[in-house]
């Protein structure tokens, strides 16, 4: 079997569907991961499915990628907009990295215009949903294939 594709989520979004629904929707994290875990599965992977409001255990789960993921998906959350040592951490990860905001971050206020997680992601997506998680799966499954030197679905 091959490695599982890390799906690891920022601050906050442990409280998805209570917080702020009219932005992030009423979907909680858990059912995110249950949509996560169907996609991967019907693309032939296992997801490692994580959550923290914590820098340094995102970091952490970022250096424990770079020798046990294929892929990395991640929602930065908060964290996205000033954290340098997780965009070090993400640039030292050699496996596909797609970003995923549930909101669009450009139609927000000003200080969300710009990820420092987007200059070493593969691809971003925002403003779709809980959709953009399944998304980015299939963008990791994507490249992975690719690489693999077969062509890319």
């Amino acid at each position: 079997m091959s490695k599982p594709i890390y799906v690891l989520n920022g601050p906050n979004l442990n409280l998805l569907g209570e917080r702020e629904p009219a932005i992030y929707g009423y979907e909680t994290l858990a059912d995110v991961e249950a949509r996560c875990r169907r996609r991967a599965e019907s693309l032939g992977y296992e997801i490692d499915f994580r959550q923290t409001n914590w820098e340094g255990a995102l970091v952490d789960s970022v250096h424990e990628a770079r020798k046990a993921a294929c892929a990395i998906i991640i929602n930065p959350a908060g964290l996205s907009f000033n954290s340098i040592p997780l965009l070090d951490s993400l640039k030292m990860f050699d496996g596909p990295k797609i970003e995923v905001h549930l909101s669009n971050i450009h139609q927000r206020d000003p200080i969300y215009h710009r990820s420092l997680v987007s200059t070493t992601a593969h691809g971003v997506i925002a403003g779709i949903g809980a959709l953009g998680y399944e998304l980015a799966i299939e963008a990791a499954h994507a490249r992975l294939t690719a690489v693999a030197g077969s062509p890319a679905t």
